[in-house]
């Protein structure tokens, strides 16, 4: 049998007409409508010469056809290849550079600078808007849509997805068919996915969250999906009476909090709400339980692994933890310096290994070797502990650790202390360069509404529950700390703009 992920995820679509997707404007496609669709698509590929191994790179809004385009590509054996619309010409350009794409799908009113970009890389440029129009969708339409999904191995590429690159040149990792396969049949089983759930689709698409995850897990089961073009809190809770399970960021739930229509009732049908991306706040974990009656089902992945762990669906789910590693998934924490393992409770490097771990980074075999143990275990970069019911917990990143004084110190210790402190919203904890102790522990801190909590009230309510090398040197308190796309604070941001505060003091 093919291994092909369309084959895994869609075998049979053609001829079944129950509802796949539905519009924000209300229409919606059957799963023979979807392969249908694909099919055209993958038919207007294959003429133009795109095949097993061509790459196939997409900077294109959220559409039905935009995951018809991602299936056609799948289904052509030709590799994926999602890029964030918020990048800029420049930043599009490495990319492209980089993974030279055979074609490139763009916004229309991209076009101009994509055709310049693709022009030196030898690469063919469509356009396909936010409403799936474009000449892509004008030329497929005279396409058949019949295709024979191309036969792939498990280890065959099926996409390319870019890291952030906050720490340097963005690598490019490559997921096989077989990653995306195991990691979506898995979370199906996991969390008792079936054909009768309505998945609210809120997230973008040119992430792992939003397609591999949200729109993977969905096919598999055949369950249908409510395409929300983007995230709106009340529509979200009015929609939630015919739905059973959210996918979110923190901060939808965050947002969602805010509402005063959001409760108990509200939430009478949904089943699960599942959260990732970035950490979720035990506050807000908390918060959700009182209001809603359930428990936020959060996970934890990498943009090189697919989901790595899960709290359970049956059984307790940890605020502050992403719960025990999937089945076939082995995860363990080491010394980041000498790669021993540790023992329960001790914070150290996460390293995991299983069929969901990425083939590698492209075009860079030498940082491919740097991040994977001989026994094949990839070093994720993130710190965590494992507790004795075998509980993952994220500290933080490895980049993210302060070294103050010559003390290691955890930010998200830092960080869980001063977010319970009356009058706090929310902080984001960095190392800032420090003479005298070179690094300096620094807290961003947003305050809640009408609230006054100033610097001194912080520091004191800190300094009976933290080691004193652990404790802020300075409280800077801003409107909003910044996140990417995905809610993740980018705390290289803040390190930079505090970068100069203690040039003229000892702090």
């Amino acid at each position: 049998m093919t291994s092909n992920l369309y084959d895994r995820l869609l075998a049979g679509a053609e001829s079944d007409r129950s509802i796949c997707i539905e519009k924000d404007d209300g229409t919606a496609l059957s799963y023979a409508d979807l392969a249908a669709l694909s099919g055209r698509f993958a038919n207007f590929l294959g003429r133009n010469g795109i095949g097993p191994n061509h790459r196939v790179a997409a900077k294109v809004e959220k559409s039905v056809e935009a995951i018809a385009l991602y299936l056609a590509t799948l289904r052509t054996g030709a590799v994926y290849l999602p890029l964030n619309t918020a990048y800029t010409a420049a930043e599009t350009e490495y990319f492209i550079r980089d993974a030279q794409p055979t074609l490139i799908v763009c916004d229309p009113r991209e076009e101009a600078d994509l055709r310049a970009i693709a022009a030196k890389a030898g690469g063919r440029v469509e356009t396909l808007d936010h409403q799936g129009k474009g000449s892509l969708a004008d030329a497929a339409a005279s396409f058949p849509v019949g295709f024979d999904t191309v036969t792939r191995a498990n280890d065959d590429l099926a996409a390319i997805l870019y890291t952030s690159g906050t720490t340097g040149r963005s690598k490019g990792a490559m997921l096989t068919h077989g990653n995306l396969s195991s990691n979506a049949l898995t979370l199906v089983q996991e969390w008792r996915y079936a054909s009768k759930d309505v998945l609210i689709h809120a997230l973008p698409i040119y992430h792992v969250h939003g397609l591999f995850v949200a729109c993977n897990v969905s096919f598999a089961a055949r369950a249908r999906i409510l395409f929300m073009q983007k995230f709106d809190a009340e529509r979200i809770l009015a929609t939630m009476a015919r739905s059973t399970v959210l996918m979110g960021v923190p901060t939808f739930y965050v947002r969602l909090l805010e509402s005063a229509n959001l409760n108990e009732r509200t939430a009478a049908n949904m089943r699960l709400f599942v959260a990732g991306s970035a950490p979720l706040l035990a506050e807000t974990h908390r918060a959700w339980k009182e209001r809603t009656g359930h428990a936020i089902l959060e996970r934890y992945g990498m943009t090189e692994t697919g989901m790595i762990a899960s709290n359970p669906y049956e059984g307790a789910r940890i605020a502050g933890s992403v719960g025990r590693p999937l089945p076939a998934v082995e995860v363990r924490v080491t010394d980041p310096e000498t790669g021993a393992n540790l023992p329960v409770g001790d914070v150290g490097m996460i390293e995991v290994k299983g069929p969901n771990v990425f083939a590698g980074y492209w075009n860079m075999p030498d940082k491919t070797a740097a991040e994977f143990r001989a026994d094949g275990f990839f070093i994720t970069g993130d710190l965590g502990k494992l507790d004795a019911n075998g509980y993952l917990h994220i500290v933080g990143r490895g980049k993210d650790l302060i070294i103050t004084g010559g003390f290691n110190v955890y930010p998200k210790e830092i960080e869980t202390e001063i977010d319970a402190i009356d009058g706090v919203s929310e902080s984001a904890v960095v190392g800032v360069p420090h003479a005298d102790f070179g690094e300096g522990v620094t807290a961003a801190v947003v305050r809640s509404p009408n609230s006054s909590v100033d610097e001194r009230a912080i520091l004191d309510a800190l300094s009976g529950r933290l080691a004193k090398f652990k404790q802020p040197k300075r409280i800077i308190f801003v409107e909003t700390l910044p996140r990417n796309t995905m809610g993740k604070v980018q705390k290289n941001l803040l390190r930079e703009r505090f970068a100069a505060i203690y040039a003229n003091k000892a702090g």
